[in-house]
């Protein structure tokens, strides 16, 4: 009766909780659905986990190599799930040592229903199977969708993942992706280390794009798709407005701003382009180290609109440091000439006490996307906003 007592106190010490310690900053890494949806396999994940050390993603700050949907083939007669054997021969245990040895962490997909969104074997029933099996492969996160899910309760579905992922042992980061439809931010800070806010994104900087009994929203949707929610964020528990779509066809000036807004968001920077195959432009929006340090900074705040005027508006962003991060962001199909008077409009932030009052303190300007700086609050800030771009700027107290 002793050892059943010890061995039953054990057990129980393994579940409910998630891993501590991960995720302390919006994970940054690249996805492979936006670009290449169903169509993966090893020869594409390796040579994107090559590009991404070659090309200084890796240095700026990039580490999670993750395959969405459709690696997995069928389970075993034990019932652990294995990859397509076509589309990965190699097997996953090899991949995920290859991405380990680029200095890369390996991500991978699963569903809490039945079957993936592609069609292929979900967790729901295997989820602990699932987790043993992807701690034996070296996998280091997780991103879990919603499809097929008929009669499962979200949180009890992740919650379930999420002792599994914990009972197996390995520190995994646990992605949730929900689509925000139980508004995950008011009960998954103890379950995941990040969620899913909004639907799927779209590379289209304003639209709504069908698909039947769904939709993909434009980077302006979901910008304003939810309500003030960023005192659910911070670190360990991230709000996720989807994977990005710098480099899938939007213009640069509106690629730019999407990173920008990103940043300004604390969101996870996880990249959907083609790694290998993308312009100096592209790459130098998502290696932009001084706008990445916005979204990376150890404070964890999400920033939120602070001034709307016509058809441009401000983002603020409180740092560590008493530093503040601005991004002026013109919405509009017009350039739009900005006169923001410091002296006359204060940031305040209530939600979190944070408040920048230019009257009593100055503060220098750095211009982060030109890598300059600008002056300081003493005078208004004047500039020229194009169509659909912004201004980013960190100011920092001049005394």
């Amino acid at each position: 009766m002793k050892r059943l007592i010890i061995c039953l106190l054990v057990t129980v010490g393994l579940f409910g909780q998630k891993f501590d310690g991960l995720a302390l900053t919006p994970p940054m890494g690249w996805n492979s659905w936006n670009k290449f949806a169903c169509d993966v396999d090893e020869k594409l994940i390796m040579e994107t986990a090559d590009a991404m050390v070659s090309n200084g993603m890796k240095q700026a700050g990039y580490h999670y190599i993750v395959i969405d949907d459709c690696w997995q083939g069928e389970r075993d007669s034990l019932g652990f799930i294995q990859p397509d054997p076509l589309r990965f021969p190699s097997g996953m245990k090899a991949l995920a040592d290859y991405i380990h040895s680029r200095g890369l962490k390996f991500g991978i997909y699963s569903d809490a229903g039945w079957k993936t969104c592609g069609g292929r074997p979900g967790s729901r029933g295997y989820e602990f199977q699932d987790a043993m099996q992807y701690a034996r492969w070296g996998v280091d996160y997780l991103k879990y969708d919603w499809c097929n899910t008929e009669g499962l309760n979200a949180r009890g579905a992740y919650l379930t993942m999420r002792d599994a992922l914990y009972a197996a042992g390995r520190p995994i980061v646990f992605s949730i992706c929900e689509w925000g439809d139980s508004q995950p931010w008011t009960w998954a800070k103890d379950i995941g280390h990040l969620w899913r806010t909004t639907g799927d994104i779209a590379p289209i900087f304003d639209g709504i794009i069908g698909h039947g009994t769904w939709n993909s929203w434009g980077i302006l949707q979901i910008l304003e798709m939810r309500g003030n929610i960023r005192s659910s964020a911070g670190p360990g528990h991230w709000n996720d407005p989807d994977m990005m779509e710098v480099g899938n066809g939007m213009t640069i000036s509106e690629d730019r701003a999407h990173f920008s807004l990103w940043c300004m968001l604390a969101a996870p920077l996880i990249a959907g382009n083609d790694l290998r195959n993308m312009d100096q432009a592209t790459l130098e929006i998502l290696t932009n180290k001084e706008v990445i340090a916005v979204d990376q900074d150890s404070l964890g705040i999400q920033g939120f609109k602070c001034f709307a005027r016509d058809h441009w508006e401000i983002w603020a962003k409180p740092l560590k440091a008493g530093e503040l991060a601005l991004c002026f962001f013109n919405r509009s199909l017009s350039t739009q000439k900005i006169h923001y008077d410091w002296q006359e409009f204060p940031i305040k932030d209530d939600q979190f006490g944070y408040h920048y009052f230019f009257d009593k303190k100055e503060y220098k300007i750095r211009d982060l996307w030109k890598h300059k700086d600008m002056g300081t609050t003493q005078k208004p800030f004047v500039m020229d906003i194009p169509v659909h771009d912004v201004i980013m700027v960190k100011l920092v107290p001049a005394n």
